[in-house]
């Protein structure tokens, strides 16, 4: 990012809520405490302006603080919202995934590619390599991409299929493939319940998706039941 937009950020710095941010994501960049809101108004101000592809021209290496990755994701997603090359636009995702380093990084900068939901096939077919991604953040950006735009009935059988197959001892690995999971439940309880039940998840995996559902109000009693017990049979 420019020095001009480091001085804005600075400003917009608090820093007792960069000190709480912080605890929630340890392996960030420094963290100043800019809130969410005020850097999609800044990243929406650059795209109405058209200043955004500048930008995220430059070399995420340079970024110093978690908010300009935060903003540079943001740039990318509103950006190319608007553009009409979908390659182009592919290639952008694909040259700031390398420095996604975090999960809130992570997660932000897939809500804001709706590419993937005006050309799911396209967007699907660039997801592939990432699953078998030696980079923890990549495959976490695969699997997070997947829940928030492929949890429909044309797609489950393939989502369940790549869930299966995530093979990771990374933490923020598990742990997306555990939410996707149980969104795949929530939404298709009766589809999802026998691949869970055959699922080659490891324990942990196995373990958090079935709390996750478990939290989820939209599982019913029952439904929960069922699962609890599910569960202390794999485990006896």
């Amino acid at each position: 990012m420019t020095q001009e937009i480091r001085t804005r950020l600075l400003l917009m710095a608090d820093a007792q809520y960069g000190s709480f941010s912080k605890s929630l994501i340890p392996e960030c960049k420094p963290l100043l405490g800019v809130r969410l809101p005020a850097l999609r108004k800044m990243a929406q101000e650059f795209v109405k302006n058209k200043e955004w592809k500048e930008l995220v021209q430059t070399d995420g290496a340079d970024d110093v603080y978690f908010e300009e990755a935060m903003l540079r994701g943001m740039l990318i997603g509103y950006g190319t919202a608007k553009e009409q090359d979908n390659e182009e636009a592919m290639r952008m995702f694909d040259k700031f995934v390398p420095f996604v380093d975090n999960w809130s990084v992570c997660d932000s900068f897939c809500s804001g590619l709706k590419l993937a939901r005006t050309h799911p096939e396209p967007v699907w077919e660039f997801l592939q390599p990432y699953f078998e991604d030696p980079r923890p953040f990549a495959v976490r950006f695969a699997v997070v991409m997947l829940l928030f735009y492929y949890i429909d009935a044309q797609h489950l059988p393939r989502v369940l299929a790549l869930l299966e197959e995530v093979h990771s001892d990374e933490y923020y690995v598990k742990m997306a493939v555990a939410w996707a999971a149980s969104m795949c439940y929530a939404a298709f309880p009766d589809e999802t319940l026998p691949w869970l039940q055959a699922a080659r998840l490891d324990e942990f995996t196995y373990r958090r998706t079935i709390r996750k559902i478990c939290e989820s109000h939209q599982v019913n009693a029952e439904q929960k039941s069922h699962l609890r017990a599910l569960e202390r049979r794999r485990q006896g």
